[in-house]
């Protein structure tokens, strides 16, 4: 049951990463293994050799049903959400919007009587609405990079990327994607795992640059997101929450960064009849968890 749990984690994870708007990081938080995959993250590589053992065997369950989500996103749900991607974000806000009261509950020794700490939800909230605001299809200017021939430039700007990326997946709020978008590799990252999945590896050097960044993105982002939580909880809280509320806006304007932009949501094309799936989504989640917790 804990293998099928985690895996079912990790493919949700994959699929919101790859959705306009949603972060992995927020389906991570949203049911309620956002300290496990902090934890694991960090014990992987920064852990003693029985914190490792514990972090590969939850990473790798996660991981499988992650690279799942990524192949299907990849090659089938990409349709899927330029078809349908009206009600592919209602589903999302339906989970966003259930999920804050359920974190507020569950972290209420964290957020009660913290108050004054508000302005870390405030500056949740501005940071992902500003960088949602960043994307072309939002007014930003955004990047257009041609890597037909990987300089060593070219090479470095990927790897800085990949880091920024990983800290977008990483933390609740903006969806990694979106950050490839707004530095102009979106398409070729894509265009580059399709090439692999389909045995082209031509590309793949595009893959390795963004790999490493990523890697040194979690060696940073996953150490400052677990002190936080250690010495700042209710802080790093509300600016948790900050930055689901936030993700309501990059949901809503997650149809404009898609290959072929859309217009942003609006009440004509929310779709209500997924938005009540995406919180029937998460109640059963939750009641998932407090199963398992009861065992």
């Amino acid at each position: 049951m804990g293998f099928i749990l985690n895996a079912v984690r990790g493919f949700c994870m994959a699929v919101a990463d790859s959705v306009p708007g949603v972060s992995g990081g927020t389906i991570a938080f949203l049911m309620g293994f956002y300290d496990e995959f902090i934890n694991s993250l960090d014990g992987l590589f920064l852990g003693n050799k029985e914190e490792k053992k514990k972090a590969i065997v939850f990473l790798v369950k996660l991981g499988i049903g992650w690279v799942i989500g990524l192949c299907l996103s990849i090659s089938i749900l990409t349709t899927l959400f330029a078809s349908h991607i009206y009600v592919v974000s209602s589903v999302f806000l339906g989970l966003t919007v259930c999920a804050i009261p359920i974190v507020i509950r569950e972290e209420k020794d964290s957020v009660a009587g913290h108050y004054k700490h508000i302005i870390f939800l405030i500056l949740g909230i501005a940071a992902v609405v500003l960088i949602a605001m960043g994307n072309p299809a939002s007014g930003g200017e955004g990047l257009h990079l041609n890597l037909s021939s990987l300089t060593f430039g070219n090479g470095i700007y990927i790897f800085l990327v990949g880091m920024l990326a990983i800290s977008a997946m990483v933390l609740p709020g903006i969806s990694g994607s979106t950050m490839l978008l707004i530095f102009g590799l979106y398409m070729p990252v894509t265009g580059a795992i399709k090439d692999v999945l389909s045995g082209d590896f031509s590309n793949i050097k595009i893959l390795i640059c963004l790999a490493l960044g990523i890697i040194t993105g979690i060696l940073a982002i996953i150490r400052l997101v677990k002190f936080c939580l250690k010495r700042f909880r209710p802080q790093t809280i509300y600016f948790i929450i900050g930055l689901m509320i936030g993700s309501l806006y990059a949901i809503v304007k997650g149809p404009e960064t898609l290959d072929i932009p859309q217009d942003a949501m609006t009440i004509s094309t929310f779709h209500i009849p997924g938005f009540i799936f995406g919180i029937v989504i998460l109640l059963v989640f939750e009641l998932v968890k407090i199963k398992k917790e009861r065992s």
